[in-house]
């Protein structure tokens, strides 16, 4: 009767849907807002090159870890905070944080100027998704969160698209048109327009995050005195193949994801393709194949937890890793350009049916007490191994192997490496994350 009892608090405990789906639409938004400000840089290689005299290696260093160092180490306190501090002022904090930055990349001079802002971006974005998950959970019970989660992933490639287009946008007028110069700030060149125009839009964002209210904390009460970053680190520690294992998957896609920020320096240096034309083409296939690839993925989550799949997300994970490989592996090895373009660009079904479904995996094994810094670890990891790994290994192998001409085999080499081991793994990862969710002490 007492379970009954507080099973039943809890579910009048979350937020009206209305309440609820509109704190997930701003959410997404901010996620949008922060892909185009992290994505907005690849579109831009050759001009910054040409402005700053930077070498493909500084750029992989710009690409990711400069961004990445701070964005995924700094989730874990703030993943911390999170569990015990007002999520939205937190989101609206870094909102202000990571746009400001993104507007001051555009006004660096030489690469450590770039540095410090690509540094700054990354510390903004970093309060986002802890907060953003630990908030969807507590705002839909566990067999409703699937769509609400798959909509905040369809972001990545919603941000990746716009940032593709407003790209394209740019290059295009800076092809039809002279420097601009503004009081104060001086001559600006046509990327630099671009990132002040990517971020300064997003301060608005920062509003309603200061004015909405916060649905009420599931189940927080149940261990508080477990809520604290070293027994987080005690209960992944003590099932560390099962969560190295589940971890492999997301590691890929995030390091696949992250290399293929060469890919429009790769259209052009291969096939000839203006930067402009290949943002063009792939903004407008990402605008549709992403985002309806990640829905469809989290309404199949759903559809099979209703009915008994609580392991579905998993299985929806390692689908899309068999999806993805191999194309992301063959296209950029392709002697036709179009041909090569399409078959990269349906790595990108498999990808989102990854990152549609990973957190929603994750939040059906781990304690409530410790979910939001157990989410702001697994985004650090797979942040770290995509930021570190993706843009930098293409860089330093279009330096030391193939050459600056032979960045498609950089690209095609990375998926290879990476999803391989995933792929031979995933019987076993299966397995383990069916163990967990029948083990109620995995969860205690």
């Amino acid at each position: 009767m007492a379970i009954e009892q507080q099973s039943a608090l809890q579910s009048t405990a979350f937020p009206p849907a209305s309440r609820a789906w509109l704190l997930v639409s701003l959410l997404t938004v901010a996620y949008v807002v922060s892909f185009v400000d992290r994505y907005i840089l690849s579109l831009l290689i050759d001009p910054i090159k040409a402005d700053l005299g930077l070498s493909d290696f500084q750029i992989g260093i710009l690409l990711g870890p400069a961004f990445g160092v701070f964005y995924a180490t700094i989730g874990l306190p703030l993943g911390y905070l999170a569990d015990r501090s007002r999520r939205t002022w937190i989101v609206a904090a870094g909102v202000t944080v990571w746009t400001l930055a993104t507007a001051a990349s555009g006004l660096a001079r030489n690469f450590v100027q770039m540095l410090i802002a690509r540094v700054s971006v990354g510390i903004g974005e970093a309060t986002l998704s802890p907060c953003a998950m630990s908030l969807i959970a507590d705002s839909f019970p566990e067999e409703k969160r699937g769509k609400p989660i798959a909509l905040y992933s369809s972001a990545l490639s919603l941000g990746a698209a716009l940032a593709a287009l407003l790209g394209a946008a740019v290059l295009t007028w800076s092809n039809t048109t002279e420097n601009l110069a503004l009081p104060l700030i001086g001559e600006l060149t046509p990327w630099r327009i671009a990132f002040l125009v990517a971020g300064l839009p997003g301060l608005l964002l920062a509003i309603p995050f200061l004015l909405m209210r916060e649905p009420p904390r599931i189940a927080a009460a149940a261990n508080p005195s477990r809520r604290h970053l070293g027994h987080m680190f005690r209960h992944v520690a003590g099932h560390g193949l099962t969560y190295g294992c589940f971890v492999s998957i997301f590691c890929y896609m995030t390091i696949v994801a992250y290399s293929q920020g060469w890919l429009a320096v790769m259209f052009d240096r291969t096939f000839g393709w203006p930067v402009e034309v290949f943002a063009l083409y792939d903004g407008l296939l990402l605008i549709v194949i992403g985002p309806l690839s990640v829905m469809f993925a989290g309404w199949l989550s759903d559809y099979h937890s209703a009915r008994g799949g609580a392991d579905a997300p998993m299985r929806i994970a390692i689908l899309g890793l068999f999806l993805s490989v191999p194309p992301a592996v063959i296209g950029p090895l392709l002697g036709n350009d179009i041909a090569a373009f399409l078959v990269v660009s349906a790595s990108t079904i498999g990808g989102a049916f990854i990152s549609a479904v990973g957190v929603t995996a994750l939040l059906k094994i781990i304690p409530t007490g410790i979910r939001a810094q157990t989410i702001a670890l697994y985004y650090m990891a797979i942040s770290l191994a995509g930021l570190f790994l993706g843009p930098s290994l293409v860089g330093i192998l279009n330096d030391t192997v193939f050459g600056e001409q032979g960045v498609r085999y950089s690209v095609a080499v990375i998926p290879l490496i990476f999803g391989l081991p995933a792929m031979l793994l995933s019987p076993l990862t299966l397995k383990l994350y069916r163990r967990a969710l029948d083990d109620p002490s995995f969860r205690d």
